[in-house]
Formats: structure tokens, sequence, C-alpha cells
């Protein structure tokens, strides 16, 4: 696992200027797309922007958490697993993130006890100051020099034991690269009580008290509220926390989507905030193909609805760039995708027609292990019987292939060798590199990979071309062994790595748009733009629709 020898991958152009995210008050407040959406504001006035997310758990990587405790994996070009915040990032600002962009206090100490080993420290007593605080340093300042704004968010809550060297280390940076270069953002929350009809100040008072105990001045104070503060209560906050008045903003909930966010603060005037403290020149901010953007998603012509088949179900983040996607897909279709999260458990042979009879379109979700298996495969069953526009991401793919093969390539024993190994027919197999992976973070087929489209294929007619490049997150393949069989019963492998070893896109013929993909579009799905695939699909669940509610009136005239 490549962790050290980070540097600097060229000598400074530019004076970047650092800013500050941390959150107070209580966690989700929306860091992430706090910091997103500014970088959007700086970007769209011309300025070159790239984020980072500093989180203080110790796992290396997220890659070994539970979905239910941390949400989705994201995986960058470069083969990264990385916080969902990069998601965030990478689809406001429409950036592709590294390794260099996430950084974990499990990085920061394994990085510094290996150097500690190989008698890097001379014999010197090794220390969260300096020596961890001066790790987190050095990879703040990896992109210093390349861009305008380096947004850096903060994991964690002020006042957690775990967030501290990540805010000392920003302390530290804000006084030797000093003043008009840096800049410190505050998220809080002005909670409203009902009882007696009033926002309350104090929790933001102490959040901002315990970060000037740490250091942190903030220069601007972001507070979440469900109401709009009044003039007195922005006075008292700003009087009382240090802050001037005028950086006191309001960040309201969104009542629609969280791509309104980016326009609230646009409206707040945040990024000439920002650029006045930082002294520099408020330019013009392009802003419109953004409110096109929204405005779709807010008045949609259309609407569809999708069933998401996962085992994760119970905690929509893990599958959040799927979502997210659909919006985006959406939004270029003018269609309001409604997505209903269907427990992979809970489907049967006796219920997946009540489960599934009133969407428009399914999608079967990627995932790990048993769990839920047999229902993926009772759904897509249902899916290809009965016409319904299908897409399979990653295990979703091998669910339609064990299918494919159990019930029209008649090996009823089919299956994939990570849920049975001694399955007569492993249609699904290990990869031939995974065979002798012991290590569990970081070790499975990750990254973007290259992949060559059968030309007159629902793929190809997706992204007009023959050759693509997606991420993958995978240890398990379609077993070539059965490609063959598969290919003469009708199953068209429209996808193929270059070398010809990998199926990565199947389709079936005959079919209204049945399409599984061994990668996972959703990571590259970008708002505005959105995702070729989710594109493709959701016209085509939404064509279907209309033949369907035509026939409907026809059959009533």
């Amino acid at each position: 696992m490549e962790i050290n020898n980070i540097e600097k991958s060229d000598e400074p152009k530019k004076k970047t200027k650092f800013i500050f995210i941390t959150g107070g008050v209580l966690s989700s407040l929306g860091k992430g797309i706090a910091s997103a959406s500014l970088g959007l504001l700086l970007k769209q006035q011309g300025w070159s922007v790239t984020s980072m997310k500093l989180d203080p758990y110790i796992n290396v990587d997220p890659g070994t958490m539970n979905p239910f405790q941390h949400g989705e994996v994201y995986v960058t070009d470069d083969g990264t697993e990385t916080d969902l915040d990069l998601g965030h990032y990478e689809r406001f600002l429409d950036i592709s993130l590294s390794k260099h962009n996430n950084t974990t206090t499990g990085q920061v100490y394994f990085e510094v006890i290996q150097k500690e080993r190989s008698g890097f420290y001379l014999g010197k007593t090794v220390q969260v100051i300096p020596h961890i605080t001066d790790e987190i340093k050095r990879r703040m300042a990896y992109y210093d020099g390349q861009y305008d704004f380096i947004m850096f968010e903060i994991g964690g809550t002020v006042g957690d034991i775990e967030s501290l060297p990540f805010l000392e280390a920003a302390r530290q940076c804000s006084w030797e690269r000093g003043a008009g270069n840096t800049i410190n953002i505050h998220l809080t929350y002005i909670p409203y009580i009902k009882t007696s009809g009033e926002l309350k100040t104090k929790p933001t008072q102490h959040s901002v008290k315990t970060l000037m105990e740490y250091g942190i001045k903030p220069d601007i104070l972001l507070c979440r509220s469900e109401y709009k503060l009044s003039k007195d209560e922005r006075a008292k906050i700003a009087l009382f926390c240090n802050v001037e008045e005028k950086s006191v903003i309001d960040v309201l909930d969104a009542e629609n989507t969280i791509y309104e966010v980016p326009l609230m603060l646009a409206k707040s005037g945040l990024a000439e905030i920002v650029l006045h403290k930082l002294n520099l020149p408020n330019r013009e901010t392009e802003i419109d193909t953004w409110k096109n953007f929204v405005q779709k998603i807010k008045s949609p012509k259309h609407k569809v609805h999708i069933a998401l088949v996962g085992k994760y179900t119970k905690y929509a983040d893990s599958y959040k760039s799927i979502l997210e996607a659909f919006v985006h897909s959406g939004s270029i279709n003018n269609t309001k995708v409604e997505v209903d999260l269907i427990n992979a458990e809970d489907i049967t042979e006796d219920n997946v027609a009540k489960k599934l009879h009133h969407c428009d379109g399914v999608l079967v979700g990627p995932g790990f292990g048993n769990r839920g298996i047999e229902g993926k495969i009772t759904a897509i069953k249902y899916i290809r019987e009965n016409n319904i526009p299908f897409f399979g991401i990653c295990l979703g793919l091998q669910c339609a292939v064990v299918e494919f093969a159990r019930n029209i390539c008649g090996l009823t024993d089919a299956h994939s060798s990570e849920m049975n190994k001694n399955a007569e027919h492993r249609v699904i197999d290990l990869m031939e590199s995974q065979k002798n992976v012991k290590d569990k973070g970081g070790t499975m087929r990750l990254g973007a990979y290259p992949c060559v489209i059968k030309e007159n294929s629902n793929a190809f007619k997706a992204y007009e071309k023959t050759e693509i490049s997606e991420r993958h997150r995978h240890r398990y393949e379609v077993n070539n062994e059965y490609r063959e069989i598969l290919e003469k019963n009708g199953m068209t492998l429209s996808g193929i790595s270059p070398d010809g070893t990998l199926v990565e896109i199947i389709e079936l013929k005959d079919h209204p748009w049945f399409v599984g993909v061994q990668f996972h579009p959703e990571l590259k799905s970008r708002a505005v733009t959105g995702h070729p695939l989710f594109i493709s699909f959701i016209k085509a669940v939404l064509n279907q629709k209309k033949e369907k509610d035509k026939k409907q009136d026809n059959h009533l005239i």
C-alpha cells in the first residue's frame, strides 16, 4: 500500500489561497456541500479550485468500513477509496480528484510511524506536535502553487478530540502563510425552539469559543437554520463571535435539492466576501447554466418511478452517487426520478410482482456478500420476463449473469464463487489477480480502466464512441469459460477490456433496455452534464412509460 513519498508535482506557479471549513454544534450539517458550493462559485468566476477532505478517523481509508456507518466508498480515477464528500466536490466542480485530495488520521500516523521505524527522525521523540502536524501540513501543501484556491474540509465537529491535530495544523498554516492568504469558515447550527418561538444562538457562541481556544478565529460564519436570522440575531452572533455582521450568513435548508445551495450562497454574496478578505478582485459569476439545471430539477415535465434494489437501503448514503446520478440524468431528460429503495432481502418469488410492478425501471445496485443475493436474482428474473428497463451495476451485472445462466442457459446450479464456492457452474469467479490477495484494504481492482464497446449496442448509443474509461471496485468477474454459452443463448457482451479478458458490459437483445456494467458509472456522473448510461436509462424508461400510458389511454377509449 503506497502511503508515503508524497511530493509536490510542480514548482509553485500561483499564489494559492487556503480556505479552511470547519463544523460546529453537531455533525451532518453539510460541510461537504458548503465547500463544494463555494468552490463552484469561485470556479464560475474563472478561478482555479481544488478541494481536500481531512478525515479524523484512524482507518487508512473507508474501504473496509460498513456502509451503514460511513455511507458509500467513493473511488477516484487513480484507484483511491475515499470519503463520499469527494463525490460532492467532483459533481459540483466537474473535476477529477486523486489520492492527494483525501487525508485521514490513519494515513498520517501510518506515514509517521514508518518514518520513525526507518530512523528518519534520528532518535528524536516523535510527538503530535510537530511530527503529526508537520505531516498533515505536508499533505495539505501538495497542490500549493497549482491552483488559485484549495478548499480544506476538516471532518468531524469542533470539540471532538479526533480533529485536534488537523485544527492545529490549520492554525499553524494560517500563521505561517500570513494575513490575507488563508481564511477560516465555520459552519454552525442555529436551533429553533418551537415552544418559545426563538432561534437560539448560544450553541454557536460556544462552538466559536471552542474554536478560538484552539487558536482559530473564524472569518465567516455559515449559520444553518430552519428560519432566516433577524437583524438583531445576526448582530448578536457577530458581537459575541468576533465576526463582522456581513460575514454572518444564513444557510437555510434547501427545499428541493442540494443543488440549490450554490444559488443561495451566491445570493448571500459569500464568494465576494471571501475574495474581499483575501484581497482578490471580484469577477462576474457565470451561474445561468447552473440555474437552468436546478430549474429542471424543481419543475420537470415528466416523472418516472425507479426501484433501487440493494442490501444497504436503510441508509440512503450507501448509494449516494447513484441517487445523485438519477438527479443529474433526470434534469437532462426533464424528468423527476422518484427512487424507491427496496431491500433485496425482502424480495421473494411470491412477492416480487407486488414489490416491482409499480416501477417504470429497476436498478440493481452494487455490494458484497451473500445477504440479499437471491432477492436480487429473483428481481432480475421478473424484470427480464416483464420487459422492464434494467440497469445493473457491479454486483448487479453479476446477478444478471447468474439469473440468465440459471433460467435461460439451463445451468440451474449457476452462481458466483463469492456466494457458493462449491457451485458446479461458477459463472462469476474470483479474478486471477485477486487469488493470492490477503489484505482487505485497498486491494481490489480499483480505479479507472479502459473498455471497448461494440457498435450498435445500447452502450454505444449512450456513449457514442467505442472506447471509454470507467471506475471499478471489485474482486469478481464473469468467468470467461461461460462466455460462449451466454452469447449463444442471447446475451450480448457489449463491453470488453482491451486485452479481451474481462467482460465489462452485458446486454439482452429484444428487451427495451437491459444493461449491466462491471464498473461504477455513477462515480463519473456530474451535475449539469450527467452520465451517458444514466441518461440513456432514464430516456428508455421514459419512452416505455409513454408507450404504456398511450396504450392504456387507447384501451379506455
